[in-house]
């Protein structure tokens, strides 16, 4: 029994090695015009981060995924507010700023390479398997009611445009935003 069990061990210390090393040696693509400024940024996964529309009280890219906006240092209230919500929900187990853990991914380099919509059904529905033990937080009102926010700070931050820590400068919350915030903690 005594040799299962330390071969059992050896088997899974040689997978969790094996995973941290993939995931050191991939690391996530994207190109930027100015950094720490809103600049273009296309994704390893193709999507821009340029932010052409506001809708809600958030900014969106040409194909209507949330983005951010960063002018003179200033951060858009949605991005600014994916940070407090990470903090308060997500960073227990991804680590401060989306940086991973030793057991959790490093959700600033995940964001870059994964579609947003896929990053949406990991968040609502978890991620159970092998080397996963995400919960779902799809009725968590303060993770749901704020995924967009989350997502743009991990791409913000991913991309290098803000860095680690809170922003030093936000933007006020549009009427749009507060609006849609209510009705859906209200929920």
């Amino acid at each position: 029994m005594k040799a299962i069990t330390s071969l059992t061990a050896l088997v899974l210390g040689a997978t969790l090695a094996t995973s941290a090393m993939a995931q050191t040696e991939a690391q996530p693509e994207a190109t930027s015009e100015a950094e720490g400024e809103q600049g273009s940024h296309v994704l390893a996964n193709g999507q821009t981060t340029d932010a052409v529309e506001m809708t809600d009280g958030r900014w969106r890219n040409d194909e209507g995924i949330p983005t951010f906006k960063v002018e003179d240092g200033v951060v858009d209230f949605a991005t600014f507010n994916g940070f407090r919500r990470y903090h308060a929900e997500c960073h227990v187990c991804h680590g401060p700023d989306g940086e991973g853990s030793t057991y959790a991914p490093a959700l600033k380099d995940s964001v870059l390479r994964m579609d947003y919509y896929d990053f949406m059904e990991v968040v609502a529905s978890g991620r159970q398997g092998t080397n996963s033990v995400m919960p779902a937080f799809g009725t968590n009102k303060n993770v749901w009611c704020y995924i967009d926010d989350i997502y743009t700070y991990l791409v913000a931050h991913g991309t290098e445009t803000i860095g680690r820590g809170r922003p030093a400068e936000r933007a006020d919350k549009p009427e749009e935003y507060a609006a849609l915030e209510d009705s859906c903690m209200e929920m």
